[in-house]
């Protein structure tokens, strides 16, 4: 399954969890006139950012599919996010996402 297909799903499975959830689209784009549009979004910045409607704390999940590999960009926002105590997490299927946001979980799936 592509990592696409797996965000649509964590998306879907979230937003019927009492949560809202945004896909995060970093990067540099050419527009149709030739200019370039940029995000706004560091790199390295994970693919889903929401909050719980139990108590509005955020949360970030980077998907990735079963073999998928983390760059050195998304390991230094990780490393930022753990300095801050911020629910996120690496999320390979929609429970491993389900695992990072109802748990509260800091740094699930990201390497020690």
């Amino acid at each position: 399954m592509s990592e696409h297909e797996i965000q649509k799903q964590i998306m879907r499975k979230l937003s019927l969890n009492r949560c809202t959830v945004f896909r995060a689209n970093v990067g540099k784009i050419f527009t149709q006139d030739g200019r370039m549009f940029d995000t706004g979004l560091p790199v390295g910045f994970p693919d889903l950012v929401g909050y719980r409607w139990s108590d509005n704390k955020i949360f970030f999940v980077e998907v990735k599919t079963k073999t998928g590999r983390l760059s050195p960009k998304q390991i230094i926002f990780h490393q930022h996010l753990m300095e801050t105590n911020t629910i996120h997490g690496v999320a390979r299927s929609t429970a491993d996402a389900l695992k990072i946001v109802e748990g509260g979980l800091v740094g699930y799936g990201y390497p020690v």
